[in-house]
């Protein structure tokens, strides 16, 4: 079979990607023309000298291999051909995937929903395989990334502020506000870079980025943060093209000017500022217009977004040339050229009262300070995010974001350095306080080039702010956090309409307030608070250094970011302590409701990769030594089924969740809840996982804290024997077996129970785990059900205190609250009852444990018992029962020779100590039911399985200990104490 030519197969020249059998050819994909050929591996005849892949030795790769093999007599395949090939070339199909470069299978890394089938779980893989959607156009650096970013930068601050900023702070505290707020940003987009380029981004800008590093809390609260700053920033930019309008045609107002003097000096010409009303109306009508065309869609927006950039450059140019040539011929009033003595006028501050619209007035009521001025121009520095908002339109986001991001955000700041010492240098302090747009009167030749600019980049701002900020609030709502904002949510490639008419409705009651100032510290701190997110985000990210964390722009550094944030923080306090409280209690409230009202989500933030590593910090510092007895805890390992009957759809016994809680002081602990699936592993792997997520959800609704984990083995007790070996880790490993007494194994004639009880009690003693065997767990109360009366304890043999500590435990609890503790010592009939009950006493004082103390004598063997009737009936019924279960064994040995067998090994039958222990557990029983019969719950040691005894008698041991008791948790330590007497 020749080989095929990659190089210049055409598509027609492939075989069908629906071909069956191995040695399946798979179709490449081919996303561009450039692309094409990355792969036919199966196609290479390996054995084939002419095959060789070094080149010089043979021209086999340019041969046209033919794709239709040849046909049999009965136009049938041969047997020894399959449809791609032969059966050699299959040799990937040992490794159950399809071919390495199978770009499909890298593209579902991505996110992308790509049907995939294994060969191995018997899909046909190549029919899930084609050739790809053809993309749309993508956006490169220029178009997608810087373009935005500076038409967002360069606004109405620029313009119609930043003069008045030079001459109310003088030229270096100016520069000191440039360089102040433009670290900001800059470190900001140091820290956006290295995020933006760690994977793939999807819609939300950066919201979507903040969310996936801090959680889906933090990430709606300050994206909802992010979408107020946008859709006021809207306002903010209507009302400066107004504004200029009104400037530029004063014959447009509907209402008079306002006419001010500037300290009380006399001027040329009054200086006067367009009416409110005439910005209400205007900003109003202009907000309606921009909304009819976000409408039209984001397509016309695009095209028409770059035609807004070139008025502001030739304004920008025109300006400059307007600051060289001024003062050479009749410098117009106020303008002295570029002149040293003008800077050294200029250099010092000159804070002072002004009115509502800036303009100096010695009766006004606002005073400008250095503060204010960080919050009037730090909006003249945002928009660094316009990039990151169109993610999903540029052709690669890791290499566009950082440099056009950063190419606009030092080119902005380096203007506005520059622009600082030129004002300070062209016109005397009074022309640049009185003059609200001195770019368009320096400009040159017309200032009518600046007042266009200036209106053109503004209405182009406000479009992209109408245009990001509903995008922005619909992808907050497609995530589906918080139901509230399901009435935002679109499908993807569809307009947010609703969102855009909520977005409007926002920008037109600032526009309302009418007023730029008082406007602009809003925008300040949204826009921060995003900052800071971003900035914590990539601090968080680094300083964890998860093996995920690869990102491509590698000029970063965790104190870069912390710094940036600090920053961002310190210039909000700046600004307005006022404004910032109320921003960050905004965004709490906001993360509080998320965390109450909002759907779960995991997103692989960095607190989780946090909590992570501090978990694993925490693990190996507490290392594999004994707990000391005050920093121990209980960790239940909840036998979830061991037996009983229980519907399909409950994974778990409901009270056992109630009983591990009761195990927990304050809720403060961790269970583990395990079930057995029986069957073997790799046919039950599916199934083992349905039923922890079945678990787990239990769990969760039950509200106790504690894992779910299914083990699936051949048989529940070498489940349970995996189980009590490996589960856990170091010291975390559960420490309490905790599972429900099988009271039906004699109703329901389960033969099979004894031996699995057994051989549970066992391996826990082996692994020196504790027990708590709960007889009655139908009738275990839940927290609702208030319990009176008495905890009573026979305390038999030495525990390490886990009984005493157990009745705390429970008193602890509001059902259980309104009990009192009595504890029963028991005592032969020769002991100094009073010696014991007062040790006893010292015992618990020592231990800061209330409790009654009784001490019981029990009589020798030889008396009668003189139980209950109740007890006696049961006692006489076990010695029926093993007297006919050992003539059953007997009658076997003499059938079939050697030893008594009883569950699979030989046993050695004591009757008379068989019979010693019948009347133990009677005895025990009859005085639980004289001293408890009203107790609330009573509490018993649990005895040891006796070596070599049949598990069936130890079950009639059991059954005779808690027969007749409603309540009753049987309870065995191990070799550690849990309390101790020491502070």
């Amino acid at each position: 079979m020749d080989n095929v030519d990659i190089e210049g197969s055409d598509d027609n020249d492939l075989p069908s990607s629906s071909s069956q059998g191995r040695g399946r050819k798979y179709r490449p994909v081919v996303a561009h023309d450039d692309d094409r050929a990355v792969v036919e591996m199966s196609s290479i005849d390996l054995g084939s000298s002419s095959a060789s892949p070094f080149p010089g030795r043979g021209n086999s790769l340019k041969k046209k291999v033919s794709t239709q093999p040849s046909m049999g007599a009965d136009g049938r395949l041969p047997t020894h051909v399959s449809v791609n090939g032969p059966e050699r070339e299959s040799k990937l199909e040992l490794f159950g995937f399809d071919s390495l470069v199978n770009i499909l299978g890298l593209k579902s890394m991505t996110g992308e929903q790509i049907p995939t089938t294994s060969p191995r779980v018997g899909g046909d893989a190549s029919a899930t395989l084609g050739h790809p959607k053809t993309p749309g156009l993508k956006l490169g650096t220029m178009m997608g990334v810087f373009v935005p970013c500076l038409q967002n930068i360069l606004g109405i601050i620029y313009y119609i502020r930043f003069s008045w900023i030079v001459g109310m702070g003088g030229i270096g505290q100016s520069l000191l506000v440039v360089i102040f707020c433009g670290s900001c940003t800059f470190l900001t987009s140091i820290s956006l870079s290295a995020i933006a380029t760690n994977g793939a981004m999807k819609g939300g800008g950066p919201y979507y980025l903040i969310g996936r590093a801090l959680g889906p809390e933090v990430g709606v609260s300050i994206g909802l943060c992010f979408f107020l700053g946008n859709a006021i920033a809207g306002a903010l930019y209507v009302l400066g093209a107004v504004e200029t309008f009104l400037k530029a045609v004063p014959a447009a107002g509907l209402f008079r000017e306002t006419v001010t003097k500037v300290n009380g000096t006399t001027v040329a010409q009054p200086i006067s500022s367009p009416s409110l009303h005439d910005l209400q109306i205007y900003g109003i009508i202009v907000t309606i217009i921009l909304c009819f065309i976000v409408f039209g869609g984001v397509k016309m927006i695009n095209r028409v977004a770059p035609a807004f950039l070139i008025p502001v450059l030739l304004s920008i140019i025109s300006i400059f040339i307007g600051i060289f040539s001024a003062g050479k011929d009749n410098p117009a009033p106020g303008f002295t050229g570029l002149s040293l003595h003008t800077i050294k006028e200029n250099w010092g501050s000159d804070y002072q009262f002004t009115n509502d619209a800036g303009i100096p007035d010695p009766k006004g009521e606002v005073y400008w300070s250095f503060n204010a001025l960080v919050g009037l121009f730090f909006p003249a520095v945002t928009g660094i995010m316009a990039g990151s908002n169109r993610s999903a339109s540029l052709k690669d986001t890791q290499r566009s974001i950082p440099i056009g991001t950063l190419t606009a955000t030092l080119l902005t700041s380096g203007l506005y350095l520059v622009t600082v010492i030129f004002f300070g240098a062209l016109a005397t302090r009074e022309k640049l306080l009185t003059d609200r747009l001195l770019t368009a009167s320096v400009a040159w030749p017309f200032p009518v080039i600046v007042q266009i600019g200036i209106i053109l980049s503004t209405l182009g701002a406000a479009l992209q702010s109408l245009t990001g900020a509903p995008r922005l609030l619909a992808a907050i709502a497609n995530d589906d956090i918080l139901p509230v904002l399901h009435y935002f949510k679109v499908p993807e490639g569809q307009e947010p309409h609703f969102a855009t008419l909520f977005t409007a409705f926002i920008c037109a009651g600032c526009v309302i307030i009418g007023n730029l100032d008082l406007i602009t510290p809003t925008i300040t701190m949204f826009f921060l608070l995003c900052y800071t997110g971003v900035n914590l985000s990539c601090f968080l990210l680094d300083l964890l250094d998860a093996p995920s964390w690869r990102p491509r722009w590698k000029f970063h550094h965790w104190s870069l970011s912390l710094l940036g944030a600090v920053l961002c923080i310190v210039i909000m306090f700046l600004i307005s302590w006022s404004f910032t409280v109320v921003s960050l209690a905004l965004a709490s409230l906001i993360y509080y409701y998320v965390s109450i009202k909002g759907k779960a989500g995991d997103w692989g933030d960095g607190f989780k990769s946090a909590y992570f590593q501090l978990a694993l910090r925490s693990l190996r510092s507490l290392g594999a030594n004994q707990v000391h007895p005050k920093n121990w805890y209980p960790i239940p390992l909840v036998f979830c089924r061991p037996w009983g009957k229980l519907p399909e759809n409950v994974p778990c016994h409901p009270k056992l969740a109630d009983f591990a809680n009761c195990m927990k002081k304050k809720g403060r602990g961790m269970s583990i809840f395990v079930s057995i699936l029986d069957g073997d592993y790799i046919e039950c792997a599916e199934e083992a996982k349905a039923a922890c997520r079945q678990l787990s959800t239990y769990i969760e609704y039950k509200q106790c804290e504690g894992v779910a984990e299914i083990v699936v083995a051949p048989t529940m007790w070498e489940g349970f024997r995996s189980v009590v070996q490996v589960m856990g880790l170091g010291n975390l490993k559960p420490n309490i077996v905790v599972m429900r007494y099988p009271e039906i194994w004699r109703r329901e004639n389960l033969t099979e129970i004894p031996a699995t009880f057994v051989s549970i009690i066992n391996d826990c003693i082996v692994a020196n785990k504790a027990v708590v065997v709960v007889k009655g767990l139908d009738e275990w109360p839940n927290e609702y059900q208030r319990q009176f009366g008495t905890i009573d304890l026979y305390w038999i043999v030495r525990d390490g205190g886990l009984m005493l500590l157990l009745s705390q435990l429970l008193l602890t609890k509001e059902s259980f609250e309104s009990c009192k503790i009595q504890v029963f010592c028991i005592a032969e009939e020769d002991s100094d009852a009073e010696g014991l009950k007062a040790d006893v006493k010292k015992f618990l004082y020592d231990l800061r444990l209330q409790a009654e103390v009784i001490v019981i004598s029990m009589k020798s063997w030889n008396v009668q018992v003189e139980g209950e009737n109740d007890s006696v009936e049961a006692f006489t019924a076990a010695q029926q029962r093993i007297a006919s279960y050992l003539t059953g064994m007997r009658d076997r040995v003499k059938k079939e020779g050697g030893p008594l067998m009883a569950d699979g090994k030989a046993v050695t039958v004591n009757e008379q100590q068989v019979e010693k222990f019948l009347y133990t557990t009677l005895k025990l029983n009859s005085t639980i039911l004289r001293y408890s019969r009203m107790a609330a719950v009573v509490l018993v040691s649990l005895p040891p399985p006796p070596r070599n005894h049949p598990a069936a008698f130890y079950m009639e041991y059991m059954d005779l200990l808690v027969e007749n008791v409603p309540r009753l948790l049987v309870v065995r330590g191990y070799q550690r104490d849990v309390v101790t007497l020491f502070t």
